[in-house]
């Protein structure tokens, strides 16, 4: 009887074993996934899950694909040239919705937008009030129609006070009146090295800018047609960013150089500390539901704010926009170190 137990368990442990051996054989999955800009620590969650295995422990095979001023990624997962996007803030994707795009967002990896205001200290501009007295707010064209429409509605800035902004940061330097645009991620250190001064830094999402940011997007016939698919992606990075913010990074940020050779250890070490002392990923609901987390209250009111600000009409059906399927699971909690 002892013999015959002892032949079944071993039978058993070889079914599992060819069970394992043959799910590890199976080919991996091909995705694409295209980001909105050039390789840089915001994508770290990413390349994180692809530097330490964790998208192969998903079953799939990612490729990141950067964008950049000449790309036109979003373009290319629209017409299904690309699987997955990195998308902004969610005015894109309401975007979609009144333009018949058919486009959804499946995952929000950033809780806040990283989007700032920058002014001189000690120079009468030390509060986000106080930006108001600036007559020379430096904003880009896409700026101007985004989150400054937002800033005239909700608190009071005018038209009159904006002026072009070339994404070169000398007219700031020069101008200690003069406010500027950036990412709380980015920016802050180019002045502070340029200019040998430590700007003051307003976040938006701090001033009620509520839109989520770094989303993940994909058609929604993926969604309909390969529901596992898109919970596999969402999932790997999902960890992936958990691991890049926590735990070792070094491989993800030598994939991310190889990716942009121009980028710099000492940027991707400051934009990593800004995205946890901020907690522009890991803030909020995520740090209940996980990372990635979206809820329709928190959509609802970004989308209010943006009708008031004239962006869009009230009937716009924006819940097409995005939906919950895939989040606020608690995947990778466990990853996040107890205080």
């Amino acid at each position: 009887m002892m013999r015959k137990a002892w032949v079944a368990g071993m039978l058993a442990a070889g079914l599992a074993w060819g069970a394992g051996s043959a799910l590890a054989q199976q080919p991996l999955t091909e995705v694409t996934f295209g980001t909105n800009w050039l390789a840089q620590g915001e994508h770290g969650g990413y390349y994180q899950a692809l530097a330490d295995g964790t998208y192969e422990k998903y079953g799939l095979k990612v490729t990141i694909v950067p964008g950049g001023p000449r790309a036109s990624n979003r373009m290319l997962m629209t017409v299904g040239k690309l699987d997955f996007y990195m998308g902004g803030s969610m005015i894109q994707a309401f975007s979609a919705v009144e333009k018949d795009i058919p486009t959804v967002v499946v995952a929000a990896h950033f809780q806040k937008e990283p989007q700032i205001l920058m002014s001189h200290p000690g120079q009468g501009l030390d509060s986000f009030a106080d930006l108001k007295k600036s007559n020379d707010i430096l904003l880009s064209k896409d700026a101007v129609a985004t989150f400054f429409q937002w800033m005239k509605a909700e608190h009071g800035f005018r038209d009159e006070q904006v002026k072009p902004f070339g994404f070169n940061p000398a007219p700031f330097i020069a101008n200690s009146q003069a406010v500027q645009q950036g990412y709380v991620t980015s920016e802050p250190l180019t002045i502070e090295k340029a200019a040998g001064f430590k700007p003051n830094v307003f976040l938006l999402a701090d001033h009620g800018f509520s839109s989520y940011s770094t989303t993940v997007e994909t058609r929604r016939e993926v969604v309909e047609t390969n529901p596992d698919l898109v919970q596999r992606f969402v999932d790997a990075s999902t960890i992936g960013w958990y691991n890049y913010l926590y735990g070792d990074n070094t491989k993800a940020k030598e994939l991310i150089k190889r990716d942009n050779p121009e980028m710099t250890d000492e940027l991707l070490a400051y934009s990593h500390a800004k995205m946890k002392e901020h907690g522009i990923v890991d803030s909020g609901d995520a740090q209940s539901l996980g990372i990635g987390a979206m809820t329709d209250a928190r959509m609802k009111d970004f989308f209010d704010k943006m009708v008031k600000a004239g962006l869009f009409k009230p009937d716009l059906d924006y819940r097409k926009a995005y939906t919950l399927q895939f989040v606020n699971k608690g995947v990778g909690l466990e990853l996040k170190p107890r205080k």
